[in-house]
């Protein structure tokens, strides 16, 4: 564990001290170190709980989302360093020390074995999010839009601390080898019921459930594509953790719970998909397209099964891949034109060919075409749904329908269609973009050779 943290946490005084003109090279390839080093952890093995140290260990749940978070800190570098290329130096030392700042906290949230420290890594990350939202975002409303994300995950995280004082109070423990082992004595009906709401809420505005995703499509639009990235495919992916790690210590929640968010969450990945039809700007459908597949991870970490949790465990990973890579393409398109409006960046494809396919690609995955893991981890979770209810098919199947719907419509807008008259000279894509969409959609295609590692 410490061989990959403390690497992590020598990467700030890199990023602070370096000499301006290694600064972006050296950053990159130190955490691109730092990301092959993490790919240890992927490694299957039957034990409970690897490189158990006395805080942390690595789980089979953990370690896809580790070294899924150790992955994306160099793309997230690599990714901004065009739109940060007027700035001064300080500033830009001050972005990347920001974005390596939250990445010792999501690996502490994702691999810790006792509760309050995941509670505190899990709220720590808000604040470097936070930072990079409201400082570098593009438009003057992005202080709403870090207003938004700071009280939904600040009032929604206050439940969880309680519930988590009073589960101390009960079990005298808050290790979670030792909470499995020792099972919660059944008290009065309302509790076990309050105390799981409580500690679902949070995760639940986390992976926003629909109807509590507000804070999200807002944080997205507003964000730099850095801050896009880390939420869409790291903060969003606690939020289903979380939801395995506690349903785990719940034992199976009580129907009253369970039926409402279940609906909820498929309903609303019905009604995202459907928003994604008629929105204009092209983060704020990206990010509602992210929604609509939490939806889906949520549905299936309520009902507790294993074929669920290896399917939204898949889910979730490609996924992070998946909407990183779209955000990536997004921020290329913006920054060439400087505008997300869908309908006036039509018909890239004959200025950028190379990007068109970049573009074909991410929104393949996107929609769950065969050879990806997309559709391996969707199929796991229809079919663990339908076994646990038959009715959930029609509205999965309503949602696939609708996802495959927005995507084409999103491909075809960008990249058919009649070149606007006002693109006199675009630059065109770098060799930096390509590596970088290289470097998600890699990963996505070769882990279906061997999916066993993340489910």
């Amino acid at each position: 564990m410490l061989k990959i943290i403390i690497p992590t946490i020598m990467l700030i005084p890199t990023a602070l001290l370096t000499p301006q003109k290694l600064l972006w090279t050296s950053t990159t390839t130190y955490s691109m170190m730092i990301a092959t080093l993490s790919l240890q952890w992927l490694t299957p093995t039957y034990y409970p709980h690897k490189n158990l140290s006395q805080w942390t260990g690595i789980d089979q749940t953990s370690s896809p989302l580790l070294a899924l978070s150790c992955w994306l800190l160099p793309l997230m570098i690599l990714s901004s360093q065009n739109h940060l290329q007027q700035e001064p130096t300080l500033r830009k030392r001050m972005f990347i020390t920001t974005m390596i700042v939250v990445q010792p906290f999501i690996i502490l949230a994702f691999s810790a074995t006792e509760l309050t420290l995941f509670y505190i890594a899990f709220e720590a990350t808000l604040i470097p999010t936070l930072i990079l939202i409201t400082r570098w975002g593009n438009q003057p409303e992005r202080l709403s839009a870090g207003i938004y994300l700071m009280f939904y995950t600040l009032i929604s995280s206050l439940p969880l601390l309680v519930t988590i004082l009073y589960l101390h109070t009960q079990t005298g423990t808050l290790h979670l080898p030792t909470l499995a082992l020792s099972h919660p004595r059944p008290t009065n009906h309302w509790t076990t019921m309050l105390s799981s709401l409580a500690l679902l809420t949070t995760f639940l505005v986390k992976a926003p459930l629909y109807g509590l995703h507000l804070w999200l499509p807002k944080a997205h639009v507003e964000a730099p594509i850095a801050g896009s990235m880390l939420l869409a495919a790291l903060l969003l992916k606690l939020g289903g953790y979380g939801i395995m790690r506690v349903t785990i210590l719940t034992g199976p929640l009580p129907s009253l719970i369970l039926y409402p968010f279940l609906t909820l969450a498929l309903w609303g990945a019905l009604m995202t998909s459907s928003i994604c039809l008629r929105q204009t700007d092209l983060k704020a459908l990206i990010a509602y397209s992210s929604v609509s597949h939490m939806g889906l991870v949520v549905a299936a970490t309520m009902i507790q099964t294993h074929w669920s949790f290896s399917g939204a465990m898949i889910l979730m990973i490609s996924h992070g891949l998946t909407s990183s890579m779209l955000f990536c393409l997004a921020n290329t398109n913006y920054e060439r034109t400087h505008s997300r409006i869908l309908l006036l960046t039509r018909g890239l494809q004959p200025i950028l060919p190379l990007m068109g396919l970049w573009w074909l690609l991410a929104n393949l995955t996107n929609m769950a075409l065969p050879p990806t893991t997309n559709l391996m981890a969707e199929l796991t979770i229809m079919t663990s749904l339908f076994n646990w209810s038959y009715t959930t098919l029609i509205l999965t199947g309503m949602a696939t329908l609708l996802t495959t719907a927005y995507t084409l419509s999103m491909l075809l807008t960008t990249q058919r269609g009649m070149t606007p008259t006002h693109f006199t000279s675009i630059q065109n894509s770098t060799t930096r973009e390509h590596l970088l969409m290289a470097l998600h959609i890699i990963p996505l295609l070769l882990l279906i050779l061997k999916p066993e590692l993340i489910s």
